[in-house]
């Protein structure tokens, strides 16, 4: 099998995973977001932690850490990969999965406006407008649920910070997790050490299965991340950036159609105006690799 045809499967495989994860958490309950959110940290240090070794990576890892620039960037990941991965499972959990699934919607178009705020990135025309619809079908949605979609903009921006600073870390994602599950694990097994002590820890508490699939929530957090890695190294940029609108689109469906949650005409209205934006930005991006490509050819050929 060709080598792009391959990563294409694992980024198929790695963002269908986390698209149906809004089947997964619910059948962690009754145990809380926070409980959850603990366990899974948790198991993804004992799981990657076998990867690592498995792999022969320690020396990749202890050179990680052994860098302070490095430690400090990947500390800040740890701990906006926290927030994000709470504020998923809670609103999944507490009937807000298309809320949730807004939130990775409108992620790239966050990455990209962080980039001129923090990077100062300049933005082209058609990336303005883009960013300008999505800030509309904010509003429209803040109108509709009268409220601002608060679980949707915490996960757009703490991925997107997470993705910053993993970008400004240039770190491999085995070594990187390595890390990130590292610094916040030893507060992870705190907090459910203290909840098995006040006796209102959940796990061990629903039989077996309940406990076995708790435990699992490090090689469910693993797995998908392990196929994005495969895949990013063999597909381009362009295929990554329309193959990660298939985990929000699961994530959609699932909430509207298996879950049932209300849409009424306005929330319509602003997703619509989210996926026109997300059509142009695009179309934009692939527009824009293509003449990279095409000019870097020509230099080569002058």
């Amino acid at each position: 099998m060709p080598e792009s045809r391959r990563g294409f499967l694992y980024g198929v495989a790695a963002y269908g995973l986390w698209g149906v994860f809004p089947l997964y958490w619910p059948l962690l309950e009754p145990a809380g977001a926070l409980e959850i959110l603990a366990h899974r940290v948790l198991w993804s240090l004992v799981t990657v932690s076998i990867v690592v070794v498995v792999l022969r990576r320690t020396a990749a890892v202890r050179a990680v850490l052994a860098d302070p620039r490095t430690r400090w960037l990947l500390l800040g990941a740890s701990a906006v990969i926290s927030l994000n991965w709470f504020g998923y499972i809670w609103g999944v959990n507490n009937g807000r999965v298309v809320e949730t699934s807004l939130g990775y919607f409108i992620n790239p178009l966050v990455t990209v406006l962080m980039g001129v705020l923090i990077l100062g990135e300049r933005l082209r025309r058609p990336q303005w407008v883009a960013v300008g619809l999505a800030s509309i079908a904010v509003v429209v949605l803040t109108v509709d649920y009268g409220r601002p979609p608060w679980v949707a903009l915490l996960l757009a921006f703490s991925f997107a910070t997470y993705g910053l600073a993993k970008k400004q870390a240039g770190v491999d994602a085995v070594e990187s997790l390595t890390v990130e599950t590292l610094f916040i694990g030893p507060f992870a097994a705190a907090y459910i050490g203290w909840l098995a002590w006040q006796g209102t820890g959940e796990f061990g508490q629903h039989g077996a299965a309940h406990a076995w699939l708790l435990t699992t929530a490090g090689v469910v957090t693993v797995i998908p991340l392990l196929c994005f890695g495969a895949a990013a190294i063999r597909v381009s940029m362009v295929t990554i950036g329309l193959l990660q609108y298939i985990a929000p689109i699961l994530q959609f469906l699932i909430g509207v159609w298996l879950y049932q949650e209300a849409m009424p005409a306005s929330r319509w209205i602003g997703f619509v105006l989210v996926w026109i934006a997300l059509v142009v930005f695009t179309v934009d991006a692939a527009h824009h690799r293509r003449r990279q490509l095409r000019l870097a050819a020509e230099a080569v050929a002058l």
